[in-house]
């Protein structure tokens, strides 16, 4: 489905439990949102999810870049507008927790509970180096030239090894991204600079980070813990970036436990 708001057409699917509480799923950059599909059937019992694709991947309009993080969120906001659906519950990982702190510091009164998983508040300036030569390499070379690496960045070597099927799917995703799309959306994320506010957000917080994530490792998910108050801090075993793929059963599991009502 695609329906416009905010200016662009955004592609999307309702799923799950009619009437349940919505979760709002929003995926990595260079993916889109088949990067759930994990977590469709555990999770569909119990809740009505919704999945899209960012501005710039999949199935959604790929304007001029650059984008920002600001514009990711109101394109997040313009979407759940146009389905008339009053709050959610944001899970995001990695682009999609940063575009979640956005909307957890803009539209705070949009969310039940915010989900920030293998993702970081801030860029740091010895990073930009690596973010201007990746923004380089897809515009000189297009996506297939980053794909390996990104797959080494988001995978355990032996997830890598064991699951053939899973990392083609996710290569796929990879190299499908536009390279307009990933630009527009690696300019955001590399002036990300959320870390000093994030102690305005009164929401409850799960964040998740995979035992092995060398993009956003551990210490990016220590920093936002101790300046959400009352966040909850969980670490995947066996995970490097994309641990909702990698480990989809604790995922989901610590998903589950930290949304059911007997254990907020």
């Amino acid at each position: 489905m695609k329906i416009e708001a905010n200016g662009i057409k955004i592609h999307y699917e309702l799923s799950g439990m009619d009437g349940a509480p919505v979760l709002m799923m929003s995926h990595s950059l260079s993916s889109s949102m088949d990067m759930w599909e994990p977590q469709l059937t555990p999770l569909g019992n119990r809740f009505r999810i919704l999945r899209y694709d960012t501005r710039g991947h999949g199935a959604s309009d790929v304007p001029d870049p650059p984008y920002t993080l600001e514009q990711l969120a109101a394109d997040a906001i313009g979407l759940i507008d146009s389905l008339n659906i009053e709050k959610v519950i944001w899970v995001g990982l990695s682009m999609g927790g940063m575009i979640g702190q956005a909307v957890a510091l803009n539209y705070s009164e949009r969310l039940q509970a915010l989900v920030l998983s293998d993702t970081a508040a801030v860029v740091e300036e010895e990073a930009q180096p690596v973010w201007k030569e990746r923004i380089n390499t897809a515009k000189t070379k297009g996506m297939e030239a980053l794909a390996d690496s990104i797959l080494e960045r988001w995978f355990t070597p032996p997830f890598l090894k064991q699951n053939p099927p899973e990392v083609a799917k996710i290569r796929k995703q990879i190299i499908s991204t536009p390279v307009q799309g990933f630009v527009g959306c690696a300019e955001a994320i590399r002036r990300l600079n959320y870390l000093n506010r994030l102690h305005e957000i009164g929401l409850p917080t799960l964040i998740m980070v995979g035992e092995y994530d060398n993009g956003t490792p551990l210490a990016c998910s220590e920093a936002m813990h101790r300046q959400i108050p009352g966040s909850i801090l969980s670490i995947i075993p066996n995970a490097a970036h994309l641990s909702n793929v990698e480990q989809p059963t604790i995922f989901n599991r610590l998903l589950s436990d930290f949304l059911n009502p007997a254990n907020p």
